[in-house]
């Protein structure tokens, strides 16, 4: 894992794998709107990938050319947000337009197209727990998923918006999980399906996973996509380490409840902050799994206080910090700094040290947000492992990774065995 030693200024001294000069480095999009669009965000925009999936580049491009004219570069601000909603409004007239003509096909994609720019209109982070955080961002949100649920009319397979009850609840819980659900037999259908709990990130949520959804149903699968404690509506307390435990404990419960899933084939796919979720479940919830995918996990190392040092310098497009502070309850910064590895970590905490599911680790070596150290070190702990690492990619092993992750489903989904 690298030599540990107390460096001149108290910090650990560890030699990342990803290196000294790129751990120490600053990335230039940190540099304000104009830098963030110029040498992170216009190439990916244009070629319609992530965070841009569903979205179209002449969408955005007068959008950033706005906020670089008025030099607005706090992303979190009131201008950031409002730059974006009148394309997001205008493309769901347009979508309506089309839908009324009998387009739906048409309606669909300038739907998504709107959801795509409210996406990045809400940016960087927004939670309502324990109270909204961005009350524009939220707005964002809110409009974000009545335009999905516009698009997804149009579907053959439809979405399904279910309140699930949490009834595992305790203390500051809140009593129900909203969950996306899209079933490869359509709403009426009784007949049980494998499953794959797709586990959302810090900022990518239930609206924002169209395509993975659409892959799960070619193969047969549903979808069941929720987000995780701290972030958009989960319902989990934030602050409590064991909340998700509790959370996965009564999704799992209603999933068999229903009698619309094959319990015997249900796996979990947790990305980017979402991965820690994933190795967690796999070791808490192990029997009633048939595997889980952690992509861009972190669960020690990027909690320690010498990683977050320099993290809000690293890939993100945003400071990292300050939202991972509130996901995780914490009030201030330097509080979560201070006491949240102690606290959340999966090897302090012994969670890794249990037997697991099947638990395939998929990351880029050069990860800047969630240290490769911390999926490394999982095979020091628990069952055996299995893993795919990108030499020389960053966080999540994109673009690559994807190449990796379904043929494993796969093949695991192939092993699965149906449960009376």
């Amino acid at each position: 894992m690298g030599s540990k030693g107390a460096g001149k200024d108290g910090s650990s001294g560890r030699n990342w794998i990803m290196g000294t000069q790129a751990f120490e480095a600053r990335m230039p999009h940190h540099d304000g709107i104009k830098a963030l669009w110029e040498t992170k965000w216009k190439f990916p925009c244009s070629k319609v990938v992530y965070p841009f999936h569903d979205g179209a580049y002449e969408d955005f491009e007068p959008i950033f050319n706005h906020l670089i004219e008025n030099n607005i570069n706090d992303g979190t601000s009131l201008e950031y947000t409002n730059a974006f909603i009148p394309v997001a409004e205008a493309l769901t007239a347009m979508g309506n337009a089309a839908l009324a003509s009998g387009d739906s096909t048409g309606a669909s994609a300038l739907y998504l197209r709107a959801c795509t720019v409210y996406r990045i209109a809400r940016f960087p982070y927004i939670t309502a727990f324990p109270e909204v955080n961005n009350g524009p961002k939220w707005a964002a949100w809110e409009a974000q998923k009545q335009v999905y649920a516009k698009a997804a009319s149009t579907w053959s397979i439809p979405l399904e918006e279910i309140d699930v009850p949490h009834v595992q609840a305790k203390g500051a819980d809140r009593k129900s999980i909203p969950v996306y659900v899209r079933h490869p037999g359509g709403k009426a259908s009784t007949e049980k399906a494998p499953a794959v709990i797709l586990m959302t990130g810090l900022d990518g949520y239930r609206p924002d996973n169209t395509v993975r959804c659409e892959e799960f149903l070619a193969r047969g699968w549903a979808a069941v996509v929720v987000e995780i404690p701290g972030t958009a509506d989960c319902p989990a307390d934030s602050a409590d380490p064991e909340s998700p435990d509790r959370l996965w404990s009564s999704l799992l419960d209603w999933m068999e409840g229903t009698g619309r899933f094959e319990m015997g084939a249900v796996m979990v796919w947790g990305l980017s902050s979402g991965g820690y979720y994933a190795i967690r479940i796999a070791h808490t919830h192990r029997e009633r799994l048939v595997g889980s995918i952690a992509q861009g996990a972190g669960c020690h190392y990027f909690y320690d206080r010498d990683w977050l040092e320099k993290a809000d310098g690293h890939e993100y497009p945003f400071q990292l910090t300050p939202a991972m502070a509130v996901k995780h309850g914490y009030k201030t910064v330097e509080e979560y700094k201070e006491g949240v590895q102690k606290k959340f970590s999966l090897l302090e905490t012994g969670i890794i040290q249990k037997p697991s599911t099947r638990l395939l680790l998929i990351n880029g070596t050069l990860d800047g947000l969630m240290p490769i150290e911390d999926s490394m070190m999982l095979f020091e702990y628990g069952s055996p492992k299995e893993a795919r690492f990108f030499t020389g990619a960053l966080h999540m092993g994109y673009p690559m990774a994807n190449a990796s992750v379904y043929p494993w489903m796969e093949s695991v989904m192939a092993t699965a065995k149906p449960r009376n």
